[in-house]
């Protein structure tokens, strides 16, 4: 030990007390000793002159310094005159490497054993400085002893964290920080902590060990209340925090899937009821056995779609949520649209009473099918979803889709013109939605999806109200026939007349003009607009904000085109893509929305050429029709319509002359009746459009406009009963209450739930919790909620504590308080046995 470090670790005792012991029990340094100079501090060398050195210390000289060194070893208590005054002191000065560390730690010599007993530990220099980071003036050695745990996993001095950590390796296969714990001696004290932490015991304690009990426990408890386990509450707190951490969600799940093979989760489920564990998720396994139950029930039509609605909010919260989220939002699409289906009368009086109920009521059974079917494919269960898959395709083909447009046929057979006052027909577009801003010289941007139909549409709407200061309103128009591209296209351009191309070329023509292309439908509008302008969809998106700024700045109306869902249904080899087209159309359409916004577009206008029909399943023979089409000359075919001329009557066929279908030209038009398809080699089958279906003919036009001011807001959340009470036990149930039903302005709120002490600190679980009824009915509104008290309860017995509910800052992972009622803790000795 050099001179310096000498100096240095008598400086830090004399910081802390006037007298210092130095035994030099090795004789090994009187020269240090002697050539020690410290400031304020008298050395005196013990020679058998104790008496004399006793009556200086504390009656001569009572607050100067003493350095008292004696050459050799410490003598026996009864030997030692000056015993009592060394004891007072509390400080001997060390020269060994044990007592080199305790200088350097600045621990006192009361920590010398403990020091000694965990030797490896302190061996390493890099242990040692950050354990002294984590010291702080007046550490017990039991806290000590929890730092060093906390520098041998690398985290912080908290007993879970540790855990966790240590977890997470086993979690991996790895084993250095258990290992270091266990080389520094620590293993017995981990364990004791362990023990009195959260009630483990065992022969042979160790991290597999207690994961398996920890899991035992918990889930046994789940299921039967009355269940004896040999772990504290405080194991089922610890259990869900570390369930819930993100960092160690892989280590959990991991974990989880090991102790459930070694419990035989697998087998104790089959003998449960499925609803008895919709509060729990230990296991991957349960959110299995709940949606495979589910499925059978929803087949079954056992359940109502109010019931897996509101199951499938409380699996919300489940760990293992995402991961099934597709199957549990297919469930309860499916059962939405099997109830409605069931109390739907397909009924209609005429064609205006036919789009007319298909956009405020019908659309809702397109919509339902849509969302089934895009979260079946994204599930990827074909096998679970299998039967309940095949049992929503027959009813949307055989009950809805097909019944419904025979009953529809029967009113366009008797249609002697194509139209359905008050409802707006697509070649009216311009001049009913676009023309009044025109005159009053107010700038206009019209979004055309191609494909996108009246369902998608009311989504959008939806959607986009959600959005903050911003207003959508919804209604119905009717698109021409045939219903595609070429001809919807032209139509929504400012026309006095529309023609279909005599020839085989499909194209149409405005004012004896070609609407083929943007560069042709960007000359028809110039002529009615000349400060007007159009632009792909993708296009405007690659702006940046001083070219979209230009764009509505030099243009009166601005025509953009999106083309998503139809590129995809069109292609025979993505045809089975098109309703997750359908989804990122919806998120494409909202950015455009935003970016013209951003660009100071206030008057925005979205609709379509023509919709479209789409089953998911191949389709059967009956589904095509047996004969073809005949006349003088059949120019052009597809799936759902044919043009030519001098075309024959048939029983299979609707036929118009382009008179009935407010058209000029000589081309006449046959549509298939119903839904059914014409052949078209090379072509897909199951996404068509064209014909008359309400599907395809009925399409959106949602006006758009943002206001100055915010108009969303959250909805508020109250406490049943709440506050001033007395908590007895180890749990405390409440009820939580939505004051209002979620819309599209009064929007749903997260909150995080626990109790904490007046002084912040959490003394139970934590739960997230997600406000989002949509029920009129307040009962269905209200939310239970347990909370499982930690030990750190007991600290605060017979003190108020308060349930406190806090939301998420935006854009940020703060917590701010919403809402909070107090509650006394007043628990007895016997409240301590919850389990």
């Amino acid at each position: 030990m050099s001179n310096a470090k000498i100096t240095q670790a008598l400086s830090n005792l004399f910081d802390k007390q006037r007298i210092v012991f130095w035994y030099d029990t090795r004789l090994e340094f009187r020269a240090d000793f002697e050539t020690l100079e410290l400031p304020d501090v008298e050395k005196i060398e013990l020679a058998n002159n104790e008496f004399g050195v006793k009556y200086r210390l504390l009656r001569e000289q009572p607050e100067q310094k003493f350095l008292l060194y004696r050459e050799g070893a410490e003598p026996p208590h009864l030997q030692n005159w000056l015993l009592d005054v060394q004891l007072a002191s509390g400080n001997c000065f060390r020269t060994d490497q044990v007592a080199l560390w305790l200088a350097e730690l600045e621990l006192g010599p009361d920590c010398y054993p403990l020091l000694e007993a965990h030797v490896a530990f302190f061996e390493s220099a890099k242990r040692r400085e950050a354990l002294s980071k984590l010291l702080e003036p007046g550490d017990s050695q039991n806290l000590l002893q929890r730092k060093m745990l906390a520098v041998c996993s690398g985290n912080e001095p908290r007993l879970d964290v540790i855990l966790e950590n240590l977890l997470s390796d086993l979690a991996a296969g790895k084993d250095v920080r258990i290992k270091l714990i266990e080389s520094s001696g620590l293993n017995a004290y981990l364990w004791e902590q362990v023990k009195r932490a959260y009630g483990y015991s065992s022969e042979q304690p160790g991290l597999h060990d207690f994961v398996i009990e920890l899991f035992k426990a918990c889930f046994m408890l789940g299921i039967d209340p009355a269940y004896k386990a040999r772990l504290s509450a405080e194991a089922l707190v610890f259990l869900k925090r570390w369930k819930d951490s993100r960092s160690h969600e892989q280590s959990f799940e991991a974990l989880s899937e090991q102790c459930a093979a070694v419990l035989q989760i697998d087998d104790k489920l089959q003998t449960l009821d499925w609803r008895s564990l919709l509060e729990l998720d230990y296991f991957e396994l349960i959110d299995r056995k709940i949606l495979s139950e589910l499925v059978r029930a929803v087949v079954a039509r056992t359940v109502t779609a109010q019931e897996v609605e509101q199951w499938v909010r409380q699996r919300r919260q489940s760990h293992w949520f995402e991961r099934f989220k597709d199957v549990y939002l297919a469930l309860e699409h499916a059962a939405q649209f099997i109830q409605v289906l069931d109390i739907t009368q397909l009924q209609m009086e005429s064609l205006t009473d036919g789009v007319q109920k298909y956009a405020s009521q019908w659309f809702r059974l397109d919509q339902r099918y849509r969302k089934f079917v895009y979260h079946l494919r994204e599930s990827g269960q074909a096998s679970l979803l299998g039967e309940l898959a095949m049992q929503v395709e027959n009813l949307y083909g055989n009950n809805y889709l097909s019944r419904l447009n025979d009953r529809w046929q029967q009113h366009v057979d008797a249609a002697q013109q194509w139209e359905a006052a008050p409802v707006v027909l697509q070649r009216n577009f311009f001049s009913r939605y676009v023309q009044p801003f025109v005159e009053r010289k107010t700038k206009v941007c019209v979004l055309i999806s191609d494909a996108f139909r009246y369902e998608v549409g009311e989504e959008l709407q939806s959607l986009i109200r959600q959005e903050d200061r911003f207003e959508a309103d919804l209604e119905p128009m009717l698109s021409m026939l045939p219903s595609y591209t070429q001809l919807g296209m032209a139509a929504l351009l400012p026309n006095s007349s529309l023609q279909l191309a005599d020839n085989d070329s499909g194209d149409a023509i405005v004012d004896g003009q070609s609407a083929q292309g943007s560069v042709n439908r960007g000359k028809i509008l110039a002529t009615r607009v000349p400060a007007s302008q159009v632009v792909r969809a993708k296009d405007l998106l690659a702006m940046n904000q001083a070219d979209s700024r230009a764009l509505l700045r030099d243009n009166e109306v601005v025509y953009v085109y999106h083309n998503l869902i139809d590129k995809t249904g069109d292609t025979r080899d993505t045809e089975e893509r098109v309703f997750a087209a359908a989804e990122e159309t919806l998120s494409e359409l909202i950015r455009l929305v935003k970016k013209l916004t951003n660009a100071n577009a206030s008057n925005l206008l979205i609709t379509a050429d023509h919709g479209f029909i789409y089953q998911n399943h191949p389709l059967q023979e009956s589904d095509f029709l047996s004969g073809e089409p005949e006349g003088d000359e059949v120019l052009y075919r597809d799936r759902r319509f044919v043009l030519g001329r001098s075309l024959r009557e048939g029983a299979s066929f609707k036929t118009f002359n382009p008179v009935q279908l407010g058209l000029t030209g000589t081309l006449m038009v046959q549509i298939p009746k119903s839904i059914n398809r014409l052949r078209l080699k090379g072509s897909g089958s199951r996404f068509v459009h064209g014909g008359a279906t309400l599907q395809e003919v009925v399409i959106p036009v949602i006006r758009i406009n943002k206001k100055r001011q915010s108009d969303v807001g959250r909805v508020e959340v109250e406490f049943i009963g709440g506050g001033g009470k007395t908590i007895t036990t180890g749990q405390l149930a409440v009820v939580l209450y939505q004051t209002e039903a979620v819309t599209e302005k009064l929007q749903s709120r997260r909150l995080r739930a626990g109790l904490f002490t007046l002084d912040g600190e959490l003394v139970s679980d934590q739960h997230e919790l997600l406000f989002d009824f949509s029920s009129s009915n307040p009962r269905e509104r209200e939310l239970p909620v347990r909370f499982i008290l930690s030990r750190k309860a007991d600290e605060a017995n017979n003190q108020q504590v308060e349930l406190l509910l806090e939301e998420t800052v935006d854009g940020t992972s703060h917590f701010t308080r919403y809402k909070a009622a107090r509650y006394t803790i007043r628990r007895s000795f016997s409240s301590e046995f919850d389990f």
